[in-house]
């Protein structure tokens, strides 16, 4: 398991956002989560204050972000609840999870189901951020 703070890429985060619930880091067309241990992420306490935030700080409604969910702690999501984000006309250009057990790929895929935009599951942080880049387009290099 990979923290984004102790990978080669931290250097590249133009933001970081620190919540009760969990670290936002945004770099360039893309954001890395880290949700604390025992959360229970859910739109109505974490989510809708997050993404209103991030939106605000990209100037975007996330059409042209993707969402790496590095999942290093174990927390529990509401998958459903990503309806509520698209009936805020929020969209993702691509969300991936870094998964580092096969618990966590199970809810992987549940969430999936879900989401309705370009997903991806990986093992690694650096597999994940050069795959976010690649998609966006990004110009930053490591």
């Amino acid at each position: 398991m990979e923290k984004f703070k102790d990978s080669v890429f931290y250097h590249e985060a133009i933001h970081e956002i620190n919540y009760s619930f969990g670290d936002f880091y945004l770099l360039d067309g893309f954001v890395i989560a880290e949700i604390n241990e025992g959360i229970i992420f859910n739109w109505d306490d974490h989510g809708k204050k997050a993404v209103e935030d991030i939106s605000y700080l990209y100037d975007s409604h996330g059409q042209n972000l993707i969402l790496i969910a590095n999942r290093i702690n174990s927390y529990s999501t509401k998958p459903t609840d990503w309806k509520k984000f698209f009936k805020h006309r929020y969209t993702l250009k691509g969300y991936a999870v870094v998964s580092y057990s096969n618990f966590g790929n199970s809810i992987a895929l549940i969430e999936k189901w879900f989401i309705r935009t370009r997903t991806k599951r990986f093992k690694s942080l650096g597999n994940a951020v050069e795959w976010a880049k690649g998609v966006s387009g990004s110009r930053m290099v490591s």
